[in-house]
């Protein structure tokens, strides 16, 4: 067994972290978590903020789902999916339709959400080749500024974060690109009121301009998650899923940040009553504890791609994990427990608790602005309130934040200068306090306030 100081040498030496300047890196890990806790090598304790990227559901060490990954492991623990299945899988599958929107009948497994918008991607653009009445010169996705999917080439063409994206220019496809459809720093002559019609103008716009060479829009529902909790205005997703019909494209809804109550309903789609044709669904999951994702497709997708072996209509596409056993017995376990500790019906009471929170926070000199969407909340630092101007990025803000918050026992992780709170849903009032508190704090602290 490794000694705290080998392993300290080692994640410095050896072990590249993702979106870390390793340079500068200074080890934090953690080896046990119970509930919305977590300790670390010192044995220091934090309350999980951001629910380890935003994918922990029920907590950790979840005694319904560890006993579901250790029965899973008395059978089998992988078998591949191409050509072949698992009662696991199976049974997910079954149980993602019945809790999904209606009409998204069947599901492709993947990996990650990168993995599971990539292949929406893919079917998208197959998909208009093989339908019933062929559109081939429908090549093009509409995707949005500040848009964030994943990492893999396909999605890095369709994200909108200039700093993840820019090097990588080169090496990706064209989209057409139409703004954020946000609620802060908006033209003079728009206000929160006429919000939605603003953006969707924008969407209508490329349209009409464009609509019989566009394959699909590709959005985040209701909230764009790296864009910096980035809240859409009401009435927006529906608009956007009219548009697409009139204009005979599909809709793709990346709910892998989003999905799975995050935004106080199972799905985001649901609150204004949208069925995407494609949904990409992954982080909760398997309630954060194995790396699964799904891409649900309507049938009228689904019957494009059946045929005779030799007319080449198959998905020629998969992944090695796809469907894995041990990951989708989680992800039964976690749908299980959403329903025994009603996990959605209990959420309204620590939603109204974060609101309080955020409108104290709110008050603060450098708070730009506050974004909440259930229990994802986004707090953003400025230089100057009154003219909503940035920090300069390279004083760190947002990570000083933190880093003064774990003085309070709490881990967080910034999106820039916005401070990100998405904690378990599990989580109980008086943690959320403590969550909300400790992010107070640290923005006292890094912005030179009085912390006390």
């Amino acid at each position: 067994m490794p000694t705290r100081d080998e392993l300290h040498q080692w994640d410095r030496r050896r072990h590249w972290h993702a979106f870390t300047q390793m340079q500068e890196y200074e080890p934090l890990i953690f080896v046990r978590g119970q509930g919305c806790r977590l300790w670390d090598i010192d044995g220091n304790e934090y309350l999980d903020g951001v629910s380890s990227l935003w994918c922990n559901v029920h907590g950790h060490r979840h005694p319904r789902i560890d006993a579901a990954v250790r029965g899973q492991l008395d059978r089998v623990a992988h078998v591949t999916n191409l050509g072949a299945g698992n009662p696991s899988a199976i049974e997910l599958a079954e149980r993602l339709v019945e809790v999904t929107p209606p009409g998204l009948d069947h599901v492709f497994f993947s990996d990650d959400g990168a993995t599971a918008v990539e292949v929406a991607l893919k079917i998208a653009f197959q998909y208009q080749r093989q339908r019933k009445t062929p559109t081939p010169e429908k090549t093009m996705f509409v995707a949005f500024g500040e848009a964030y999917h994943g990492d893999t080439l396909g999605v890095v063409s369709v994200g909108g974060v200039a700093r993840f994206h820019k090097m990588f220019k080169p090496l990706v496809f064209d989209v057409l690109r139409v703004p954020s459809p946000g609620m802060y720093r908006l033209p003079e002559d728009v206000t929160r009121a006429n919000a939605c019609e603003y953006h969707l103008s924008h969407l209508r716009a490329v349209f009409e301009q464009h609509g019989d060479k566009i394959a699909a829009v590709v959005l985040e529902p209701l909230v764009q998650g790296a864009a910096g909790i980035v809240t859409q205005p009401a009435g927006f997703l529906r608009a956007a899923r009219e548009l697409t019909r009139r204009f005979d494209a599909l809709l793709i809804a990346d709910e892998v940040a989003v999905g799975f109550g995050r935004t106080g309903r199972m799905f985001a789609c649901e609150h204004e009553d949208v069925t995407p044709d494609l949904m990409c669904l992954g982080k909760g999951i398997t309630g954060g504890y194995l790396p699964v994702a799904a891409t649900l497709a309507t049938r009228e997708i689904y019957e494009a791609f059946l045929g005779e072996y030799g007319e080449l209509k198959t998905f020629f596409h998969g992944h090695t994990y796809g469907g894995n056993p041990l990951g989708c017995a989680a992800a039964l376990a976690s749908l299980a427990v959403f329903e025994e500790e009603q996990t959605i019906s209990n959420l309204p009471p620590k939603i109204a608790r974060l609101s309080e929170h955020l409108a104290r926070i709110a008050e603060l000199p450098h708070v730009g602005d506050v974004r909440q969407c259930g229990m994802m909340a986004g707090i953003e630092l400025v230089a100057d309130k009154a003219t909503a101007e940035p920090f300069d990025f390279r004083a760190k803000r947002g990570y000083r934040v933190c880093a003064a918050a774990r003085e309070k026992g709490v881990w967080l992780r910034p999106l820039g200068d916005v401070i990100v709170i998405m904690p378990p849903l599990a989580i109980t009032l008086e943690e959320l306090d403590q969550v909300c508190q400790a992010a107070e704090y640290g923005i006292r602290v890094a912005t030179g306030k009085n912390p006390d």
